[in-house]
């Protein structure tokens, strides 16, 4: 891939294999997030985890306590009994057939597809298309409930979900650029302690093997993978 000329000078002054605490790796990407728009803060998690075995995947959603940054664009698919519901807790789009009619048509202006149990059966037919961008609604991601209100508010205000790779890593947003430095450090800690509670029991050897944080437009700074030995 050929980078910028910005980010070829911002590798440049980077030493990419120094570890840091999670507080300087969030000082240090924040310096570098200079585009023209409020860039987006990753981390990823390498973890000690072999993904071709079931009881070794992890897949689950977590509370960032100060969200994401992102206005999250969330549809409801749910029986006419429920669409004043999700209304009210702040859905985008409401509907049955005519949202499910829109995505067939290639529609996918949202985030979010939140979706009552009731109602899967007619989903399960878009499982290739919505599969394939992530989007597919899920018991395990939050996102087939029959509480629709409490399943929208809590991804407008920051749930966000999470699913290894199959090379065992785990993309996540911990903010924006524009947060200050203290939230990107507690959404940090929260995802961290999330995902360390979620060791699975046959996982062998070292679990926290590397993470990384990085702004949209800049390179990645390396984190030590061991809470106990950060300040």
């Amino acid at each position: 891939m050929k980078h910028s000329k910005r980010y070829r000078e911002l590798v440049k002054d980077l030493d990419k294999d120094q570890l840091r605490e999670p507080k300087d790796a969030i000082d240090v990407v924040k310096s570098m997030a200079k585009a023209k728009f409020d860039e987006t803060i990753d981390v990823v998690f390498n973890l000690g985890i072999d993904p071709r075995h079931a009881d070794q995947q992890l897949r689950g959603t977590l509370e960032l306590p100060n969200g994401t940054g992102k206005d999250v664009k969330v549809v409801v698919v749910t029986q006419s009994d429920k669409h004043e519901e999700a209304k009210k807790a702040g859905a985008d789009f409401v509907g049955e057939d005519d949202i499910i009619e829109k995505i067939q048509g290639g529609w996918f202006d949202f985030d979010k597809l939140i979706a009552t149990p009731n109602v899967m059966s007619k989903i399960g037919k878009l499982g290739r298309v919505l599969g394939s961008k992530g989007l597919m609604p899920n018991p395990k991601s939050g996102t087939v409930s029959n509480d629709i209100s409490a399943a929208v508010s809590a991804f407008k205000k920051g749930r966000v979900g999470y699913r290894n790779d199959k090379y065992g890593n785990i993309h996540i947003i911990i903010g924006k650029a524009s947060f200050d430095a203290d939230k990107l450090y507690e959404n940090f800690i929260s995802v961290y302690d999330t995902l360390l509670k979620a060791k699975p029991s046959k996982a062998k050897g070292v679990y926290m093997k590397n993470i990384g944080i990085s702004a949209s437009m800049s390179p990645g700074v390396l984190v030590e993978p061991v809470k106990q030995k950060w300040n």
